[in-house]
């Protein structure tokens, strides 16, 4: 089989009001929704696109629960169809083994995740000398793989997560949450480089070297503000994601537009599958709530969109 199954999601926001005696436990039960329909779509891989968690520093109490669901719904005897051709040391952070979890000899995860963190979630928030998220926790657990994080302020480098299903390749570009502004600075004065695989596999080049035409399926997801009416320099441009992506999915927005739609480049398609859960009273929050199933074969690509 060729075809790379995604699920994708976004925002889940573990934690939200979980001392409301009605509310506390939604959170979670979108969570399992999520993981449950994973497994019944037979996905390959889940891609969480930030904040999944919604306090900085998470309860006890909802760590313990989010560690629990993870461990009922990803681990498992049956075997990952796909593998991981780039140094994951370059692109993950905390693997223990230096291989991804489903990788590791000591465990036996069948239903891989991939996550970058949020604002929510996001570590240099913590203040310390070595700044941690709440997703590195349970990276360190071998509970899912954490990517997207560049700790350099001056210089961002993103460097893809290189997927391999049979003959399609798909590379994985991450951005966890950084102050808007900051970004938006650092874009504009080019210190924002993508690296881009050349056809054996290797990082080869930045975003303006190689050929488009290498057979990798192109997939972006970030966590920031779109701009919509934010202000110009509050806000990531559509035009600034380089033209040779394929699919762009956006975190950080609550309203669920998970039907891809066509970037203002032109070149590019963008989903935004929106929270999981409702964490306030706008219009957008009222829509119902979705994850997307990605399929990618070759080039080409199917989003389904899945009501929850």
């Amino acid at each position: 089989e060729d075809t790379l199954r995604i699920l994708v999601s976004t925002d889940n926001h573990l934690g939200y009001l979980e001392r409301d005696p009605i509310r506390g436990l939604d959170s979670f039960a979108a969570l399992e929704e999520v993981l449950s329909l994973a497994r019944q779509h037979k996905v390959d891989m889940v891609l969480l696109s930030g904040d999944l968690f919604h306090d900085n520093k998470p309860s006890r109490r909802t760590l313990h629960k989010t560690m629990e669901i993870l461990r009922r719904y990803c681990m498992g005897s049956e075997s990952v169809g796909f593998h991981i051709v780039s140094d994951q040391k370059d692109c993950l952070r905390s693997v223990v083994s230096g291989r991804a979890n489903y990788e590791d000899e000591f465990y036996s995860v069948d239903l891989p995740v991939f996550a970058i963190h949020g604002n929510h979630d996001d570590p240099t928030r913590d203040g310390g000398t070595e700044m941690l998220s709440a997703i590195d926790l349970l990276a360190v657990s071998n509970l899912l793989n954490y990517f997207g994080r560049h700790d350099q302020v001056d210089n961002v480098q993103v460097s893809p997560v290189l997927l391999q299903k049979g003959t399609t390749k798909v590379a994985l570009y991450g951005m966890g949450s950084m102050r808007d502004e900051r970004l938006n600075r650092m874009w504009q004065g080019k210190k924002v480089r993508f690296l881009r695989p050349d056809s054996n596999g290797v990082n080869g080049g930045d975003d303006g070297e190689c050929d488009n035409e290498n057979g990798w399926f192109n997939i972006f997801t970030l966590h920031q503000n779109r701009d919509l009416g934010r202000g110009a320099k509050n806000c990531v441009h559509e035009s600034m994601i380089p033209e040779w992506m394929d699919l762009v999915v956006w975190g950080h927005e609550h309203e669920c537009l998970i039907t891809p739609s066509e970037s203002l480049v032109g070149t590019f398609r963008i989903t935004q599958p929106g929270s999981s859960v409702a964490t306030s009273l706008t219009m957008g929050e009222a829509k119902r709530k979705q994850i997307g199933i990605l399929d990618v074969r070759g080039s080409q690509f199917r989003l389904k969109p899945v009501p929850l």
